[in-house]
């Protein structure tokens, strides 16, 4: 017997019964609490013409289907009722009810889950045809409309029908009878977008649509007769079991509460249209009903109760208080807390109010530790229910998905809960330890898993509502959308107001992107979401961004932050302290810059040494200081510098080459190999060289003897540096002090046409001039950071002034370019609805996670292709197995990103690389891994050509691109 049996009862059955006690204790609250009337009662005398109206019709495999418009109705007024008692957080729906308490609230928020398709109770919608040309079911229900009483509505027309969409129609209704115009526009926008302009005229300019008026005066009366009475009759049936005695009780609203209802308000119509739970027949939500059976013939509370037992496998995070007495660090981790680490949990556990935390503090002194803990307790006291942890890459999302993972798990089983998680980028279904998650739904459903506490998944979590699973880690686009407008913002709203909000590596966002990461800021101090920052290079005047936008959300435009009373005058603004705190409590900024016992980090003395960019130096140089033995790390700024590089190492030298333009495989697998040989604890190898660009900044916890760096800004020199003498080990007798070598800063003023193309030059002159030839380890890393962000002082420098005016420039086009779309400030007035929210709404981003994160990040929008090749008319894997002896995601797996100077103009391309892809792997479309795949085939020496470019590709050094060079022959 499985050990999972206990006293002859399985853990499966023990789940299954448990699921059932907790459906059953929730459904006898919300009928014996949350329903105001007799629900059954109250449909039996609903008039006949109410009663036919439909909302969703369709033919499948010739059986009709139906639904009436007021079982869906209905249904998603009990859905947003169940959201709002049993999923929401408490922090979110205090954020909703402060001016009227929860009382009212929840009688708003089922009177909008009610209302919210009052549209379709229109002649246009009732005469629409079915989507899949189901002529038969359109008779057979128009006959029954007919016979019910809407004379004249088969023989109808209607000149502009486009004009007035069910969900505008709706507002325009609603406002007719008087409902706030800012609750009103809820129901208009309730598919995505509330539009620009109050509908006043809507009805006037299109009666028709409203009530099947042709120009027949006695005739019309008729007509509008039965439309106002029928329309009434629902409004008035939604007051009723919503608790509101008339529509004046209805309150307003403001913005940023609007968004969220809003938000739940799309949540609940996707979830009470959904029929089946990912598409399992076995597990129906909502499904259609026979054209047979009518509105009398469903048990609406048996319906609802059985989707929401289908649908929900719990998992709610009832957040704790952190007990700072008994270490906590220890407690989850198994190891004693630093002081820096003690000191931080200590000062926000003493905080009323605790709304963004920004902790800056050297690399490799547990600051992912701090955020975990630091996210109880916020979740704690902010009511919060969830977390969400932003990183610049999906390298670094990944690595930090894991150790989230870890956390979460225990978590869980103290809570004994099944906690859903989501990793948020393009990328996720290749992480394994993700994809090996168990379902939500299996953990009830399958007796062989054993997973009460666990972390798990839940499908139902994906696309736009993939925000809305109560935890999730992802790239930092998933944050910086929440300011850009597009359609179904308010989905991504709702779901950031219920967490706890991570910030990592905030050093590592650039001007266009901080446009984006201010403004969502500011919405997260709307919503009272506690912050958290993290980084160990932060500029003073991001810190002071940070705080204030959050504090203007907070509390109004024009909001300054309060000093604490034992602070001077704006030294928060101005501290260089390191490590250090800056909280804010409330509208109280604190800092805590004191970290009693903080030399158990000693400090590294770092000697800089400046050398020339020529490549061959820089091998010969680096081949000279290893020839005792040790690792050397070269961290480059471009992908070509580094290939060009590693062709000029000997053979007879271990090198590890790691950029962006490899295959998704082969960069995994050079992670893997370098955290095993330089990384923490690791065999290492007695004499290694290791080539890359950016990404070795970051996430990868390596090890280096020496390191040779490209000029950069001071914030990323140091990030490298962070990986020089990291760990405490024996090293080569030669190479016992830390060197950084600069490459590229021999002259000042001038550091080439590559670095100059990457980076500001006015920032790479700010760095040299303050870049000494001693560094000592934290100790400099603030008072470095903030000599070269500090841009209200020059240093004296030739053509500094220059370099300046064209960084200025540059500054204010990337402001101006990131407020085209950018979302405006939360409105705290009444006047602020929804219109116009999303007023010259980014179309394009909807497409795909590339071109949104494209829009937030200001790069240009690339191809990404899987790579494969062709040997003796076989195509192949680069590795050379045949593709047909290989699973779709294996296949899928090999993906590789085109350099977007390849791929101008990319619309060209796009159609050229659809065309040769679909006509050598046409079943691809019917592959979930493969379907919109493209893809490009090398030859059998992994070359081939695109346009005027040649493209080969090494599992060495990664795709190479060279343009063809027309000599006019």
């Amino acid at each position: 017997m499985p050990d999972y049996y206990i006293n002859g009862i399985s853990e499966f059955d023990m789940r299954q019964s448990r699921k059932k006690q907790r459906y059953s204790t929730i459904f006898y609250n919300l009928l014996t609490v949350g329903e105001i009337v007799d629900l059954i009662s109250e449909i039996n005398k609903l008039d006949s013409k109410v009663v036919n109206l439909w909302a969703k019709k369709r033919t499948v495999d010739g059986e009709q289907l139906w639904l009436p418009l007021m079982a869906h109705l209905v249904d998603t007024e009990q859905t947003i009722n169940w959201l709002w008692n049993y999923w929401l957080s408490e922090g979110t729906k205090q954020i909703i009810s402060f001016q009227y308490g929860e009382g009212i609230s929840q009688k708003l928020v089922k009177f909008i889950g009610f209302s919210h398709d009052l549209g379709k109770a229109t002649p246009v919608f009732q005469k629409k045809p079915s989507y899949d040309g189901g002529n038969s079911i359109d008779e057979i229900l128009m006959e029954r409309l007919i016979q019910s009483g809407f004379e004249g509505l088969k023989g109808a027309s209607f000149k502009f029908p486009k004009k007035s969409p069910h969900a505008l129609a709706g507002e325009a209704l609603l406002m007719n009878v008087h409902v706030p115009e800012s609750v009103a526009a809820i129901i208009g926008g309730h598919h995505g977008d509330a539009g620009d302009e109050v509908p006043f005229k809507q009805i006037g300019a299109n009666r028709a649509n409203y009530e099947q008026t042709a120009g027949h005066t006695i005739i019309d009366s008729v007509y509008r007769e039965n439309w106002k009475r029928v329309q009434n009759e629902i409004i008035n049936f939604g007051l009723k079991i919503s608790g509101f005695n008339s529509v004046s009780e209805i309150p307003e609203v403001n913005q940023t509460q609007a968004v969220l209802l809003e938000g739940l308000l799309i949540t609940a119509d996707w979830l009470s249209s959904g029929e089946y739970l990912n598409n399992d027949f076995n597990k129906p939500l909502f499904p259609l009903i026979s054209i047979e059976k009518g509105l009398f013939d469903i048990d609406l509370k048996e319906r609802f109760q059985t989707a929401i037992t289908n649908w929900d496998f719990g998992g709610e995070w009832d957040p704790q208080k952190v007990n700072i007495q008994d270490d906590p660090y220890r407690q989850r981790w198994g190891f004693n807390a630093r002081p820096v680490q003690t000191v931080i949990t200590e000062a926000i556990e003493k905080a009323d109010d605790p709304g963004i935390a920004i902790i800056e503090a050297p690399m490799g002194i547990g600051k992912t530790e701090i955020a975990l803990v630091a996210a109880e307790q916020m979740a704690y006291k902010g009511k919060r229910g969830g977390l969400f942890v932003g990183l610049p890459t999906q390298a670094t999302s990944n690595a930090m998905f894991s150790r989230v993972q870890d956390w979460l798990e225990k978590l869980a089983k103290k809570q004994n809960e099944n906690f859903p998680v989501k990793l948020m980028h393009g990328k996720a279904e290749f992480n394994d330890a993700y994809t090996n998650l168990p379902e939500a739904s299996d953990i009830y459903e399958d007796e062989n898993i054993n997973a009460d506490g666990s972390v798990v998944v839940n499908e139902w979590f994906s696309g736009k509502k993939s925000i809305l699973s109560k935890f999730s880690v992802g790239t930092i686009d998933n944050l910086l959308l929440m300011a850009l407008k597009q359609k179904h913002l308010f989905l991504r709203h709702l779901g950031f107001s219920e967490k706890v909000v991570v910030i990592d590596e905030a050093h590592a966002y650039d001007v266009y992107m901080d446009q984006y990461l201010d403004e969502s800021l500011k919405w997260l101090g709307a919503y009272h979401v506690p912050v958290i920052v993290l980084s160990a290079t932060l500029p003073k005047a991001k810190r002071v961004e940070f705080i204030k936008a959050y504090n203007r959300g907070k509390f109004g435009k024009g909001t300054e932050p309060k000093n604490d009373v034992d602070e001077k005058e704006n030294s928060w603004k101005d501290s260089e302290a390191y490590p250090l705190l800056t909280l804010l409590d409330g509208d109280v900024v604190k800092q805590i810059s004191e970290f009693p016992g903080v030399s158990d980090q000693l400090p590294l003395q770092l000697s800089v040494l400046r050398m020339s960019d020529d490549e061959s130096e820089l091998i010969e140089s680096v081949l000279m200081s290893i020839q005792g033995g040790g690792i050397a790390g070269i961290i480059v700024n471009t992908v070509q510098r580094a290939q060009e590089l590693a062709e000029l190492v000997p053979t007879d030298i271990k090198t590890i080459i790691l950029h962006s333009s490899f295959l998704a495989p082969d960069r995994a697998k050079k992670e893997v190999v370098l955290l095993n040989t330089i990384g923490k604890n690791a065999d290492r190898p007695q004499k290694m060289i290791v080539i890359g660009t950016q990404v070795l900044e970051q996430s990868l916890d390596i090890d280096f003897d020496i390191l040779y760096t490209d000029i950069a800004p001071m914030d990323l020199i140091l990030q490298r540096a962070g990986r020089l003498h990291r760990h405490r080990i024996s090293r080569p007798e030669a190479l016992q002090v830390p060197k950084l070598f600069i490459m590229g800063a021999m002259t000042v003023g001038d550091y080439g046409d590559q670095n100059e193309s990457v980076y500001e030059k006015y920032l790479l002159m700010r760095t040299d001039y303050y870049l000494k030839d001693k560094i000592s380890l934290p100790d400099d890393i603030s008072n470095l950071v903030q000599h070269v962000y500090d841009f209200d002082n020059d240093p004296e420098m030739t053509g500094i002034d220059k370099s300046k005016s064209k960084f200025e420039k540059h500054l204010a086009d990337e402001k101006s370019k990131a407020m085209g779309f950018r979302l405006s400030d939360p409105g705290k007035s009444r006047r602020d609805t929804l219109h116009q929210w999303l007023k010259r709404m980014h179309t394009n981003v909807d497409e795909n996670d590339q071109r949104a994160a494209a829009a937030v990040r200001d790069i240009k929008e690339s191809i990404e292709v899987i790579l494969l090749q062709e040997k003796q008319g076989v195509v192949c894997s680069v590795d050379g197995t045949p593709i047909s002896q290989c699973p779709s995601r294996v296949v899928a797996e090999q993906l590789i990103r085109l350099p977007p100077r390849v791929t101008l103009p990319i619309g060209d391309y796009i159609k050229l690389l659809e065309d040769m892809t679909s006509s050598r792997f046409y079943s691809w479309q019917k592959d979930k891994w493969l379907k919109g795949s493209l893809a490009v085939v090398l030859d059998e020496n992994l070359e081939t050509t695109l346009g005027p470019w040649q493209l080969k590709y090494s599992s060495n050094y990664g795709l190479k691109c060279e343009k063809e060079v027309n000599n006019g022959d």
